[in-house]
């Protein structure tokens, strides 16, 4: 059986297994018995996080008892950071028993009315935040893993928390960053500005590539490979789900990778495995710039480059904003949702269908705050609250897609076949915005010269015809005309607060 030996210096080489040796104590055996576990210590390579505490569970029987199940998930593979979010409902169990007058002197009296006063305590200190499901459940398996692993054999029956327990878990919407403020963060007089190799590149691949922070600096240097055509692709491990992904990137961003390898290599560090090494092994143990490191120039970057929102206000912008931004701008583009999730390494098609329920209320609602036209110029008034909102939306997105036209929309079911032989400009059920102005305006002059040629041809019938289309053009035109030369509408001002 191998151990790990502890690395006394934050300055020494990365700790590596070796055999059991006389007289050499075990990690286990040191770190345990302290209230702070140091990760390094325990031949173990953190990513974000390189502690667990235990002085603030204070009943000496719950933290032994803590220190065990962290022990446990540390030896088999999970990371620290899981090992502290175990550790932290633990500690806030503790502090809910400092608050209660039921006597708890072991797991002996952890029963279900002990479970419900826990969970009150959680509602009213966490309620509305990620942290009180996160709490419910690790606690969840804490007894659970007691129970089945026999820790403790007077655990009773009743101590158990169930799937009605949780609160209901709040849909977040994706972060996406405004157009307006990626513009100036993917300008290139600004992203010169930023004075680190290493900063420069992490920033173009989460912007293109839509990684998570981890995982991106921790990227080995051999992460392109090729498909059968020669086409590059990024290879990461996705940290998240335990796995190698990949994605595909363009010639720039492979070039910009290559000339880094470069960079690296000549400075100093040859032979280096890691992308963005580091010119010593952090406190992490990993060899390369951390998560923090990186977050900390970013925000100082944004700052120092006057980047702001819509508003003028300085704009707020994280590693992780850039992958929302990715999704948001793949979707917004008809990139198939199935291709969303496999660039992005979803695990499911849950977090990628909010990119698209995302991009369908943002054109929903543009539709439903422009002045709509038909054909003889009468404004369209459609109820967005009215009991068919939702049916006659899904109808106008299967109208778009099966039955588009260069100047408007057909307002005519798709089931139905349309009676007119004529133009859609002289159907009743045609729908067209400020949006067309420009075909419609060039649709006149057409129609114009068709008129002239007609009657100059004594081809009466066909000068009336089409005299028709042009008074239907004269108002359309006229009607939307009006609409533009309009104060900014609500809609416009909605978009401004909100930052779009």
């Amino acid at each position: 059986m191998t151990t790990l030996h502890p690395v006394p210096s934050r300055n020494d080489p990365l700790p590596v297994r070796t055999g059991p040796s006389l007289g050499a104590a075990a990690p286990w055996e040191t770190e345990f018995p302290k209230d702070v576990w140091h990760a390094r210590a325990l031949g173990i390579a953190a990513r974000s996080q390189v502690t667990v505490h235990f002085e603030n569970i204070t009943r000496p029987w719950l933290k032994q008892l803590a220190k065990r199940w962290a022990r446990w998930r540390l030896t088999t593979g999970l990371t620290v950071e899981s090992a502290v979010l175990g550790t932290k409902a633990v500690e806030s169990f503790n502090a809910f028993l400092d608050t209660t007058r039921i006597p708890v002197t072991g797991t002996v009296d952890i029963d279900r009315e002990v479970i419900e006063g826990f969970l009150a305590y959680l509602h009213t200190h966490t309620a509305g935040t990620t942290t009180h499901r996160i709490r419910i459940g690790q606690f969840n398996t804490f007894l659970l893993t007691m129970r089945r692993h026999g820790w403790v054999t007077d655990l009773p029956s009743t101590a158990q928390i169930y799937t009605e327990d949780y609160p209901k878990e709040t849909v977040r919407q994706p972060r996406a960053l405004s157009e307006h403020v990626m513009t100036q963060l993917e300008n290139p007089e600004n992203l010169a500005k930023m004075a680190s190799p290493h900063h420069r590149l992490i920033t173009l691949i989460l912007i293109r590539c839509g990684l998570r922070i981890s995982d991106t600096v921790a990227l080995a240097q051999d992460c392109i490979i090729r498909d059968k055509d020669g086409a590059p692709y990024l290879r990461y491990l996705n940290h998240k789900m335990k796995r190698e992904a990949l994605v595909p990137i363009d010639e720039d961003l492979e070039r910009a990778i290559a000339e880094h390898i470069l960079y690296v290599n000549g400075a100093g560090s040859s032979g280096k495995r890691q992308l963005f090494a580091h010119d010593r092994v952090d406190v992490y143990g990993a060899g390369h710039l951390s998560p923090g490191s990186y977050s900390t120039a970013l925000r100082r970057w944004v700052r120092d480059c006057h980047v702001t929102d819509e508003n003028g206000s300085p704009a707020v912008v994280s590693p992780h904003r850039f992958r929302h931004t990715l999704g948001t701008r793949l979707i917004n583009l008809d990139v198939p949702q199935e291709v969303v999730r496999r660039i992005l390494d979803h695990d499911s098609h849950q977090m990628t269908a909010h990119y698209a329920r995302l991009s369908d209320t943002t054109i929903r609602r543009h539709w439903e705050a422009a002045r709509k036209v038909n054909a003889s110029g009468s404004v369209v008034e459609l109820d967005p609250d009215g009991p068919l909102a939702e049916a006659a939306w899904s109808k106008q997105r299967l109208g778009r897609a099966t039955q588009a036209l260069p100047n408007g929309y057909c307002g005519l079911p798709v089931q139905k076949t349309c009676p007119h032989a004529n133009a859609c400009l002289t159907c009743p059920m045609f729908i067209t915005t400020a949006d067309f102005l420009p075909q419609h305006r060039e649709h006149r002059t057409q129609v114009v010269q068709i008129i002239s040629a007609a009657e100059a041809r004594g081809q009466q019938r066909l000068a009336e015809m089409n005299t028709r289309v042009l008074d239907n053009l004269d108002r359309i035109i006229q009607t939307l005309d009006n609409e533009t030369q309009e104060s900014p509408s609500h809609l416009q001002e909605e978009d401004k607060r909100a930052g779009r």
